[in-house]
């Protein structure tokens, strides 16, 4: 007999009980939401966010194009075929001793045949084409050009991913701070409440801590739908659908040691590389600009089968008047430019124009690179600062609201001096909170001026 065991589930043997506990602390997870650190926020954004796969597309979109430009050194085979009716032919005056006549006398007569039709292949391979040899020596910078590119997109997934990620914590932070005090302002309530029942405390007192409690639960409120936002931003930066729920673990915002001293070589970073291939593409074009003062050598050949009659040739046969034959043609094309109006003079030297302007963007970068990891240096130094004033605020703040809560209790202390004291608490662990956040985002830019953004998806 198998027993039966009663669960919120109903009634089930020993079992299927055992399973749905086992079970539980699953549903439960999922209930509760997903826990996310920064790693899995950057890695799911990686796979899942369009702007990475638009750039893993990239990537693959220039092998096409590759094999595009490599196509241009191949030889290049046609088919054709052709079918001609010509109800009127043409006459042509030939001299009449062809057909016998007197000399001197001219003769209109026709040449071909009413229907014909042509079939066979064709073949073209260049021979010599310096558009297409400097083509061949740009294939493979433009493969490390859309390399590059990609993982320019993956750090700028990755910075905003960070960036929204800490964001969210700090709004979390400031909610958990309003549970706090609202439990700690609805303890110090109910004991008024009391007294005032007791006719103890002055019902002015009473109002105004409703008063307080209200504001603090509007300000929560406030917070409330600040982390739902924010949540809702991150999501979108991760690629995540909007309904999943999250949650980050304390343990991810911590101050942590970090090296300021070495400053980083700006030629590793990938804004950098970016900028040299497309300077290095750019002398390709230019290159290929100046490819049009050069002769251009190709070959050609072909086979064509021609059958012509009086009327339509296929499938006839000489017995119907209708006569094949084949013929082939091999050949040799050379092109020497001469003079085009200065034309290619103008397409060189805007290819020269862009290589130019690309040098000076080079220059700027370099500069705004420097600038950008001198700047994060500066805030994490004052972050550290703010963190560790505020810090101690925080616990001063605590110790001037417990002493007034107490001091409140005992009559020593005015209510007005107790609201004063909470604000000053909510104040300073909001600020201690924005001092860690203003830390890490200036940890984010230091890592992104090393050019290690790339580390935060290990």
């Amino acid at each position: 007999m198998k027993t039966l065991i009663k669960t919120p589930f109903g009634y089930l043997n020993r079992l299927a009980a055992i399973m749905v506990l086992l079970a539980a602390p699953s549903l439960m997870a999922q209930e509760l939401g997903k826990e996310l650190t920064l790693k899995d926020a950057v890695n799911y954004a990686l796979q899942n966010k369009a702007d990475a796969k638009k750039a893993k597309l990239d990537v693959e979109n220039s092998e096409y194009k590759i094999e595009e430009v490599r196509a241009r050194a191949l030889p290049t085979i046609t088919a054709n075929g052709s079918l001609t009716y010509n109800p009127i032919l043409q006459l042509n005056a030939l001299p009449g001793e062809f057909f016998g006549a007197p000399a001197g006398t001219v003769i209109l007569a026709p040449l071909g045949q009413k229907w014909s039709s042509i079939g066979g292949v064709n073949l073209t391979q260049n021979i010599f084409d310096q558009t297409v040899f400097t083509g061949l020596k740009a294939a493979k910078t433009t493969r490390e050009f859309y390399q590059i590119n990609a993982q320019l997109t993956e750090e700028q997934v990755i910075e905003r991913v960070a960036n929204n990620y800490y964001q969210v914590y700090v709004q979390r932070e400031k909610l958990k701070v309003l549970d706090s005090t609202f439990k700690n302002t609805t303890e110090v309530r109910n004991i008024i409440k009391g007294q005032f029942d007791n006719g103890l405390a002055r019902k002015i007192d009473l109002d105004r801590m409703n008063v307080n409690l209200n504001n603090i639960q509007t300000q929560r409120q406030q917070v409330v739908n600040a982390v739902q936002l924010q949540e809702n931003t991150l999501k979108f930066y991760m690629g995540m659908p909007i309904e999943t729920k999250i949650v980050i673990p304390q343990k991810e915002f911590s101050v942590t040691p970090l090296n300021l001293n070495d400053k980083p070589n700006v030629e590793n970073r990938t804004e950098y590389q970016l900028l040299k291939k497309q300077e290095q593409l750019y002398v390709f074009n230019k290159k290929a600009m100046q490819a049009d003062y050069y002769p251009k050598l190709s070959l050609t050949a072909g086979y064509n089968y021609i059958g012509q009659g009086p009327e339509m040739p296929w499938f006839k046969k000489p017995s119907d008047n209708v006569y094949w034959s084949d013929f082939s043609t091999i050949g040799a094309n050379l092109s020497v430019p001469i003079f085009n109006g200065f034309a290619t003079r103008s397409k060189v030297r805007q290819a020269n124009i862009d290589i130019k302007k690309t040098e000076e963007d080079i220059k700027d970068t370099k500069l705004s690179l420097d600038l950008a990891f001198e700047n994060a240096k500066t805030q994490i130094n004052n972050s550290l600062i703010t963190i560790k004033n505020q810090k101690e605020n925080v616990q001063l703040a605590q110790e001037v609201l417990d002493n007034t809560q107490n001091n409140y209790q005992q009559g020593l202390a005015s209510l007005t001096d107790l609201l004063d004291s909470e604000n000053s608490y909510i104040e300073a662990q909001n600020n201690y909170t924005s001092a860690l956040l203003d830390f890490k985002l200036a940890e984010i830019q230091l890592i992104k001026a090393k050019g290690e953004l790339q580390t935060l998806k290990n």
